[in-house]
C-alpha cells in the first residue's frame, strides 16, 4: 500500500490537471471498488469545479464548488493516468509499465480542455466516496485523524506529551493513525534508524520525568519530517504496484537505510552492525540493534 510520499506524490501530480478545472462527465464503469460508489455519484460530480486537490494522510480530497468533496484513496494498486489534448503524459525516469487494460480503468474523469484523469485499479483496493465540504473531519475514514508528520505540530515536545506513560513499543506508537496520520510501516523504519532509536523500546522512554522531550523525541521528530521530505522529492518509494500519475517510479527505495536490507551492514557511520528484521503487529521490522537503542 502506498505510503504518504507516494500519496503526495500523485497529488502533485494531479494537481496541475484538475484544479480550476470543471468535470464535464463523470464515466463509472463499474459500481464499485473496494467499496460500493456513493449514490449518484457521477452526477452529484458532473459539472462541479475542482477548486483545489488536498492530502489528508494517505488520502486525496478534491474539494468542489458545491456541497460535496471527493475522498479518494489508491489502495493496493491504484494509480492515475493524466492525458491531456489526446496525448498521454510524458513518462519520468525509472518508468515501468502500468496496467493499460480497460477493464481496470475502473473511473474516467473528463475534465475541461480536453483533460482526462483516469483511475486504473487491478485489486481494487482502492475507495471513492463524497463527504459534506466543510466537514470533513466527521467522515467516517477521516475522522480521528492526528496531526500531519510534515507541518510543524510535530515536534520532540509533541511526541513527549503523546506517549507519556505508553508502554506500547515505539514502532507501534507511530504507527497509530489517531496520533500521527499517515505515517506507515517503511518510513518509520528509516526514522528510527536516522534517530537511532530501537523500534521495540517504550514509547513512554521519549517523556523525560517532568513531561518534556528526550534528546531522542527531538532527533525522531525531525528525521520523520526529513525522510518523508526527501522521499516526496524523490517520488516516493514505488514499491510493488505503485506509480506515479506521469507512470513514473519513485527511486528513493534505493537509498533505503534499513528497510528490506535484512543481513546487511549498517550505513551509520562507525557502526559495525548487521540489519535484522524481527516482526511486530504482524509487519517486518528493520533495524539495527547495535546503534539503535
Amino acid at each position: 500500500m502506498p505510503e504518504l510520499p507516494e500519496v503526495e506524490t500523485v497529488r502533485r501530480g494531479l494537481a496541475p490537471a484538475m484544479e480550476g478545472r470543471r468535470l464535464v462527465a463523470v464515466d463509472c464503469r463499474r459500481p464499485d471498488l473496494r467499496f460500493p460508489l456513493p449514490e449518484r455519484f457521477a452526477a452529484r460530480l458532473t459539472g462541479r469545479r475542482v477548486t483545489s486537490l488536498d492530502r489528508r494522510a494517505k488520502y486525496l480530497i478534491a474539494h468542489l464548488d458545491g456541497p460535496d468533496a471527493l475522498v479518494m484513496h489508491l489502495g493496493m494498486s491504484g494509480s492515475f493516468r493524466v492525458e491531456a489534448g489526446g496525448d498521454a503524459a510524458t513518462p519520468g525516469a525509472f518508468e515501468r509499465a502500468r496496467s493499460k487494460d480497460a477493464a481496470h480503468d475502473h473511473v474516467v474523469f473528463r475534465l475541461e480542455d480536453d483533460v482526462v484523469v483516469t483511475y486504473n485499479d487491478p485489486r481494487r483496493f482502492g475507495f471513492m466516496t463524497l463527504a459534506a465540504a466543510g466537514r470533513l473531519d466527521e467522515d467516517r475514514h477521516l475522522k480521528g485523524l492526528g496531526i500531519e508528520p510534515l507541518g510543524n505540530a510535530l515536534s520532540g515536545r509533541f511526541l513527549a506529551a503523546a506517549f507519556a506513560g505508553r508502554r506500547t513499543p515505539l514502532k507501534a506508537a507511530l504507527l497509530d493513525q489517531s496520533v500521527i496520520a499517515g505515517l506507515g510501516n517503511i518510513y518509520v523504519c528509516e526514522a528510527l534508524w536516522r534517530a537511532r532509536l530501537s523500534p521495540t523500546r517504550a514509547a513512554g522512554t521519549l517523556a523525560r520525568a517532568d513531561g518534556g522531550p528526550t534528546v531522542g523525541a527531538e532527533r525522531l521528530a525531525t528525521a520523520i519530517r526529513e525522510v518523508l521530505g526527501e522521499a516526496i522529492l524523490a517520488g516516493g518509494s514505488s514499491l510493488r504496484d505503485h506509480v506515479g500519475t506521469d507512470g513514473a517510479l519513485g527511486y528513493f527505495q534505493h537509498t533505503f537505510a534499513v528497510y528490506d536490507r535484512e543481513h546487511e551492514g549498517c550505513r551509520t557511520p562507525g557502526c559495525r552492525g548487521t540489519i535484522g528484521r524481527i516482526v511486530q503487529g504482524g509487519r517486518s521490522t528493520f533495524c539495527c540493534a547495535t546503534c539503535q537503542r
